[in-house]
C-alpha cells in the first residue's frame, strides 16, 4: 500500500467523525428552525406543537441531530433519523414527482442515506460513545480476539 493510502486509512476514523459532526449539526439545525423559529425558521414560522407529522419530525431532527453530533448512541439515533427521513421522502416529497430534484426531496434523501451510513460505520473518532464506552469496547475486542473462527 502506498504512503498516501496508509495516511488516508489512518485518518479514516477522524474523517468519519467529522462527517458525523457536520451531518448531526445540520440535522439539529433543521429541527431547531422548525421548533423554535431560529436560523430563519421553518418556512416563515414554527411548527405547531403536537401536529402530525411535522412537529414529531422536528423533535426527531433536533434530538437525533444533537445525539449524532455528540456521538452519543450514534447508531440508534442515526437509525431513527434515517427512518424519519425515508418517511419524509416517501410521504411528503415522492408523491409530487419521482426524482428528488423534481420534488424538492434532495435533503431528505441525502439525510436518509447519510444517517444509514452512520448506522453501519458507527461514530468514528471524537465521539462521546468512545469516552463512556471505552472500557466496554476494549473488553469486546478482547473477546472477539479470543473467539475461534469457524466456517
Amino acid at each position: 500500500m502506498s504512503n498516501l493510502a496508509n495516511r488516508l486509512t489512518q485518518a479514516q476514523p477522524y474523517a468519519l467523525g467529522l462527517f458525523r459532526i457536520v451531518v448531526g449539526l445540520l440535522f439539529a439545525c433543521h429541527g431547531a428552525a422548525s421548533l423554535f423559529g431560529v436560523l430563519g425558521g421553518a418556512m416563515g414560522g414554527t411548527v405547531p406543537a403536537g401536529t402530525w407529522p411535522g412537529w414529531y419530525a422536528a423533535v426527531i431532527q433536533l434530538v437525533a441531530g444533537v445525539l449524532v453530533l455528540a456521538g452519543l448512541g450514534t447508531r440508534t439515533a442515526a437509525f431513527i433519523a434515517s427512518g424519519s427521513m425515508a418517511y419524509a421522502y416517501f410521504k411528503v416529497h415522492q408523491p409530487e414527482a419521482l426524482f428528488p430534484l423534481q420534488n424538492s426531496g434532495e435533503s431528505a434523501a441525502l439525510f436518509c442515506w447519510a444517517f444509514l451510513l452512520l448506522v453501519f460505520t458507527g461514530p468514528g473518532a471524537l465521539a462521546l460513545d468512545r469516552l463512556f464506552g471505552a472500557r466496554g469496547a476494549e473488553t469486546g475486542k478482547r473477546e472477539e480476539q479470543r473467539a475461534p473462527v469457524t466456517a
